[in-house]
């Protein structure tokens, strides 16, 4: 099932293409722009957003040659802009985590590094265990399609401000548990040797909630994922260069969020959209649905999906900066 949508000498080609992409910029990034802490300025943010977002659109062109046309292409642009979208939640979070822990902003970086390397191994392993377990039991997908549209709705009647509470996080209690602990950091460091004996630093514990935090954003965008293509390779390769972009991302948007106070409601619109599609190519909601309509089989296009994911998020977008909030509403909050 894997690389389905290309020929046999292609796949090893894209994915070999992807992989390069990857682990270069991963070694660039840590061993040559950034070997000692600073903090990244909006320019630099800009400029590194704008590059994760040029690669990702060259990569989307390739598949278009390599693949099978405009519907392959069109899934991995799908899958990327949601999980974009779905990013945009993840940092707030981290945000709200780096300030609950007075981390400082030179160190903002590494964290975000190591967070994303975390990131493209874990949902590696969320995909393909998907991807397996949909093999074996197809009805999965309904479920996952209930998910997304109660979790659209709850995001859209969700008003209340997000709250931090480590105590609460089971990974962070049992890394508290059996890990030697430090209250140093020696300058941004993540563990270091006393007496011989290592310690880990309050930026490790940092680390740890960060990615537990990323697991339960996946939850929402991985099934988000399957609902547009259900081939793992699209799916892995939008979802990795979404993730590579977000720390970008991250520095660009951190301190104008509030700004664009309606993309929250425009990504829930969009997941109850995509989990109604999904829903949707249940049996018994095709007949009923054939039954009314007059039709054998009902389908959304795969153009019409990207059409209505690109619409409500940059129609969200705008409608922010026509109708900016309040300023009693942003100081309540």
């Amino acid at each position: 099932m894997l690389l389905s949508i290309f020929s046999g000498e292609n796949e090893g080609l894209l994915f070999g293409i992807f992989g390069v992409i990857i682990v270069a910029f991963l070694i660039v990034d840590l061993g040559l722009f950034h070997k000692a802490h600073h903090k990244v300025s909006q320019r630099e943010a800009l400029l590194q957003s704008l590059f994760w977002v040029a690669v990702s659109g060259i990569y989307g062109g390739l598949i278009y040659f390599y693949g099978d046309g405009s519907a392959s292409t069109l899934e991995f642009f799908s899958a990327y802009v949601t999980e974009k979208a779905l990013s945009v939640d993840n940092i707030f979070v981290i945000l709200l985590i780096l300030r609950y822990f007075k981390v400082q902003e030179e160190h903002y970086h590494s964290i975000l590094f190591w967070g994303i390397l975390g990131a493209i191994v874990f949902r590696a392993i969320f995909i393909f265990v998907g991807a397996l377990v949909i093999s074996q039991a197809h009805w999965i997908l309904y479920i996952f399609g209930a998910f997304l549209i109660y979790s659209g709705i709850k995001i859209y009647s969700d008003d209340e401000e997000m709250e931090i509470e480590p105590e609460k996080n089971l990974m962070l209690r049992y890394a508290k548990k059996i890990l030697p602990l430090t209250t140093k950091d020696e300058g941004g460091k993540f563990w270091l040797r006393e007496n011989g004996k290592l310690f880990f630093t309050p930026l490790f514990l940092v680390i740890i909630l960060i990615e537990s935090t990323d697991l339960i954003f996946a939850v929402d965008s991985i099934p988000a994922a399957f609902a547009i293509t259900r081939n793992e390779f699209v799916i892995y390769t939008s979802n990795i260069f979404a993730v590579m972009g977000l720390r970008a991302m991250f520095f660009l948007l951190a301190n104008v969020l509030d700004r664009f106070y309606l993309l929250q409601k425009g990504l829930s619109i969009v997941l109850i959209f995509i989990g109604g599609k999904m829903m949707l190519e249940m049996e018994i909601i095709q007949k009923g649905l054939g039954y009314v309509f007059g039709m054998d089989h009902i389908h959304v296009p795969i153009y019409l999906s990207f059409a209505v994911i690109m619409g409500v998020l940059i129609g969200s977008i705008v409608l922010s900066l026509i109708f900016p909030k309040k300023p009693e509403l942003v100081e309540s909050q």
